[in-house]
């Protein structure tokens, strides 16, 4: 495995990625939204809960899981609030993020080398099939992962910002959301990126496959359902074993995508 090509082929993919709009602005925005904008609005707790009599209260606790409702024991209604949300409603949404900039980038990888015209060039060039797969993959990967560090970290202080102004106290960083940074998101963003590799290929435009690649989104969507509604709710088990799944997932759409891949196919669909 030459290495040193694997690097050149991620520069040159990231150096596109930055100079794209079209991909760039996705991939700034929804971390903005999610890790600044979105806990924010915590503090529009207290006034939501004073509107709410408590049979309100009572029924929405009566709907989430016995274990999320045994964590949220001794507070107050907006602290509940706050808790339930910051914590809990956010997991699921985090694991977008990762997702999603992996999503896109690899989405432009074949494709919009295509629209580019710079895909023919880029498979003459003196590179296994492997090596060539592996820098559209790491050059995909690496950023979804960077992005995903970086959204903690930005979340992590303005959600405790958000929260001590009703509890009083830190939130983050806690044990659940370190395993699901360290151990889920990196699986999200190699499920991203895993399914848009065999999508991509046989798209015909960057559109095309951004909004079939996109379709990977629902079980994230399903998890967030599945919390509200109280099938489950994230805790460190919980979280440790979603990792795994995802896990197992990429590897068999890696493998897959490894046995199918051959630039003799790519040239053809020029």
């Amino acid at each position: 495995m030459n290495w040193r090509a694997i690097q050149a082929l991620m520069r040159k993919d990231l150096k596109v990625v930055v100079q794209n709009k079209g991909v760039i602005v996705p991939i700034i925005l929804l971390p903005l939204i999610l890790f600044i904008v979105i806990p924010a609005l915590v503090l529009f707790i207290p006034s939501a809960t004073a509107s709410a009599n408590s049979t309100d209260l009572a029924q929405l606790l009566a709907m989430v899981a016995p274990g999320l409702r045994d964590q949220l024991v001794g507070l107050t209604p907006d602290q509940a609030g706050v808790v339930f949300f910051l914590v809990y409603m956010m997991a699921p949404l985090f694991l977008i993020v990762p997702l999603m900039v992996s999503n896109v980038i690899a989405a432009d990888s074949f494709v919009g080398e295509r629209e580019r015209k710079t895909l023919e060039a880029l498979l003459y060039t003196p590179t296994t099939d492997g090596e060539l797969l592996a820098g559209k993959i790491l050059s995909a990967l690496v950023p979804a992962v960077v992005v995903s560090l970086v959204g903690y970290l930005i979340y992590t202080v303005t959600a405790d910002l958000a929260a001590a102004q009703i509890i009083g106290r830190a939130l983050f960083p806690n044990p659940l959301w370190n395993v699901l940074v360290l151990w889920v998101a990196p699986a999200a963003a190699g499920l991203g990126l895993t399914s848009m590799m065999l999508v991509s290929v046989r798209a015909k435009t960057f559109q095309d496959a951004y909004q079939t690649g996109s379709l990977v989104v629902l079980p994230i969507v399903l998890l967030l359902i599945g919390q509200i509604t109280g099938v489950l709710y994230f805790n460190i088990w919980l979280t440790l074993a979603l990792g795994l799944v995802l896990w197992i997932i990429d590897a068999v759409l890696l493998f897959y995508g490894r046995r199918t891949f051959h630039r003799s196919e790519l040239i053809a669909r020029l």
